[in-house]
């Protein structure tokens, strides 16, 4: 579980995140990251910390389906919430094949979305390009 200043509710982040930050597509999900996101909710106009949310549609199966792979996100993205940047905005959208997949098949995923939206990217430079 996601302790409640982690998580994204409003639409409206979701909206940002989704249309205003990076993404990182992988086979088992995308990655949205939004850095520096100000929240006009937050007390005292202190930095919120980073949050996360979840998009997993009718596509990838059942309700019962759904709710694994959701519990299965929001366990991995809670033990990687060190690893973002205060203020960000995260929105990991399951593809259908995420409700075939394990949680390392997820993890390795998701390792490899947020690695490259921080800019630690082993394959390429800081902006995504392949090194040549």
């Amino acid at each position: 579980m996601l302790p409640t200043e982690n998580r994204l509710r409003r639409r409206q982040d979701f909206a940002t995140a989704v249309r205003r930050g990076r993404r990182a597509g992988r086979p088992l999900l995308v990655v949205h990251l939004r850095r520096d996101a100000t929240d006009p909710h937050a007390p005292g106009g202190s930095t919120p910390p980073a949050r996360a949310g979840f998009v997993v549609s009718k596509a990838v199966g059942g309700a019962v389906q759904r709710n694994l792979v959701k519990r299965r996100l929001r366990h991995l993205v809670r033990a990687r919430l060190r690893l973002l940047p205060p203020g960000s905005l995260v929105v990991v959208r399951a593809l259908p094949d995420a409700g075939n997949a394990d949680e390392a098949q997820l993890a390795l995923d998701l390792d490899a979305a947020l690695s490259r939206l921080l800019g630690r990217d082993t394959h390429g430079d800081a902006e995504g390009r392949v090194a040549q």
